[in-house]
């Protein structure tokens, strides 16, 4: 401290200003690049399927809320997406010793293929699936009684499919 002022502080040269700019950069830098980046959601139509290859060392997966997406593990380390409801939840995979290995958001958002929509009053909503022909279609929202004969209509046509399925192979 050579140099002082006539005050008795020491006098800062432009070599102690640079020296304390670089000093609180390299005191802020490393927070600043911890900080993990966002990481970009998976997307998943509603009533749709999305494929997912799980870390190698993967052992246990935990999903927020089911009801809005599900998955399941296949052989190879495979798991399957299912978009079951609007919103958004995540999932977790760990190894064996619980070490977070993935974790991911899930959106689930509506289906692109075309649709239509009718209105009959404020709540009594029917949605048609347009692909190429409009049939009934299950979607989130339709009055029940809709919903119920849409989903009985659906049950007979897999009842059809499966018995012309077991003639077809001779059982």
């Amino acid at each position: 401290m050579a140099a002082l002022c006539a005050r008795g502080r020491p006098k800062w040269g432009p070599l102690h200003w640079l020296s304390a700019i670089f000093m609180s950069v390299a005191l802020v830098t490393p927070a600043a690049a911890a900080a993990p980046a966002p990481a970009e959601p998976i997307i998943v139509m509603l009533d749709q399927a999305k494929m997912l290859q799980l870390p190698e060392r993967a052992a246990t997966v935990v999903v927020g809320n089911p009801l809005i997406a599900d998955l399941s593990v296949q052989p190879g380390g495979l798991a399957v997406i299912t978009g079951k409801s609007y919103g958004a939840t995540n999932f977790i995979v760990t190894d064996k010793t619980g070490a977070v290995l993935l974790e991911k958001t899930v959106e689930v958002t509506e289906a692109n293929d075309p649709t239509v929509v009718v209105y009959r009053g404020a709540d009594d909503r029917e949605t048609f699936s347009c692909t190429p022909d409009c049939s009934r279609r299950l979607t989130l929202g339709d009055a029940p009684e809709f919903f119920d004969k849409t989903l009985t209509q659906i049950a007979s046509r897999n009842a059809q499919a499966a018995g012309a399925g077991a003639m077809a192979s001779g059982h």
